[in-house]
């Protein structure tokens, strides 16, 4: 059995991240998706749902075998747990394929790194960035209570 890793921040679920997992799955045969906690994304602003909100809406697609929330100081311990044969990165992230390689190697998981294809929108106002749509949002709406309230923070 082929065990392959898929991780984001799946903040607002959108159609990006489904074609993400469901790219990521046809790399093997069990798909584990790490949900990155609060505290572990420092490249953006800060994910607006909580983290086992978005672990449980990325377990509830059918390309995810299983959910995890990723470890909160060091993000390589849930892959070590899982031990996967592949970790797919998402085609826009951020992380360098061959620093993730060495890292890994560094720790002894034996596993290769692919990186998933893009997805083009299908409709004239799709988006496919959760930035994007807290962008559209806030343009709509305009900033609301949530906004001056400050934020929850992670619970786990």
């Amino acid at each position: 059995m082929t065990g392959v890793v898929a991780q984001g921040t799946f903040d607002l679920l959108h159609p990006g991240h489904v074609h993400y997992l469901e790219d990521a799955a046809a790399y093997g045969d069990e798909l584990h998706a790490i949900v990155a906690r609060r505290t572990n994304v420092t490249h953006k602003p800060a994910p607006i749902l909580c983290a086992e909100q978005r672990r449980d809406m990325v377990a509830a697609l059918d390309a995810v075998d299983e959910a995890h929330l990723g470890h909160p100081e060091d993000v390589f311990v849930p892959i070590e747990r899982i031990d996967p044969d592949v970790i797919v990165l998402g085609f826009d992230q951020h992380h360098d394929e061959g620093d993730i390689a060495d890292a890994l190697a560094e720790r002894g998981i034996d596993c290769r790194v692919e990186r998933a294809s893009a997805r083009d929108p299908r409709y004239e106002d799709e988006l496919l960035s959760s930035g994007d749509i807290v962008d559209r949002i806030l343009k709509r709406r305009g900033p609301g209570p949530a906004d001056r309230d400050g934020d929850p923070g992670d619970r786990a």
